[in-house]
């Protein structure tokens, strides 16, 4: 696997970030001094143990959440900057998000919950539905765009979630243990949809992954131990 950052300028800069939380009294550090470039479309994997930071890293370049020191650049914008408003704003505009459970809303079908991303903005009704439609075709759910959740296998749910996330064509696909609740079978379904919107789009994708095999179908994977980047 190819550890050198590919070719282009960083899409997402961190410098000096460290992150922590106050629990009961206590301060917790979950990040330390972190320095992390991401090249514009690249495909990159974090890894590490259990509380060694991936998720709250994962955050904090996807605009969920704000250092408590240091500087996140994203597209040339400072977004540890920004008001929530306009953060909210950036990420509706700039971010998909992929996560563990599918958060697909049960009432709704597969193609009226890839709209939802496209309410937050001015786009037309008629507008939302083909942008919607699109997307279920890019991950292969053409027949499935009327159906619900319920009837949905695991991994027919994920594609509706990645669907989802790339409906508003962001700059940035965010995915935190995309493939941990699904079988061998259909995670590695998923990872090679990942690839494909990686290799075909241009999209560029951090993931947040337990599973190794998920990890080598990114181009780089940084390791995560208590807090800090292991070379």
């Amino acid at each position: 696997m190819n550890e050198v950052s590919p070719a282009g300028e960083p899409l997402i800069r961190l410098r000096g970030i460290t992150k922590e939380y106050t629990r009961g009294g206590e301060t917790l550090r979950v990040l330390e001094n972190l320095d992390l470039d991401v090249a514009r479309g690249s495909f990159e994997a974090l890894m590490g143990p259990s509380g060694s930071g991936k998720s709250t890293l994962l955050n904090l370049l996807a605009g969920l959440d704000a250092p408590t020191q240091g500087t996140v650049e994203v597209d040339g914008k400072r977004i540890d900057q920004m008001s929530e408003g306009k953060l909210a704003s950036w990420r509706s505009n700039h971010v998909g998000f992929v996560f563990q459970s599918y958060n697909l809303l049960p009432v709704l079908t597969a193609v009226e919950n890839v709209e939802l991303p496209l309410l937050l903005t001015p786009v037309a009704s008629s507008e939302r539905r083909k942008r919607a439609e699109t997307a279920l075709r890019v991950v292969g759910l053409t027949d499935r765009m009327g159906h619900y959740p319920r009837q949905l296998s695991g991994g027919q749910e994920q594609r509706v979630a990645i669907a989802r996330a790339i409906v508003n064509d962001p700059l940035l696909i965010v995915a935190d243990e995309p493939t941990g609740d699904l079988d061998r079978a259909s995670a590695d379904d998923i990872l090679r949809l990942l690839e494909t919107l990686n290799r075909d789009l241009g999209k560029t994708i951090v993931i947040v992954t337990h599973d190794p095999a998920a990890a080598e179908r990114a181009r780089i994977t940084h390791h995560l131990d208590k807090g800090k980047l292991r070379a």
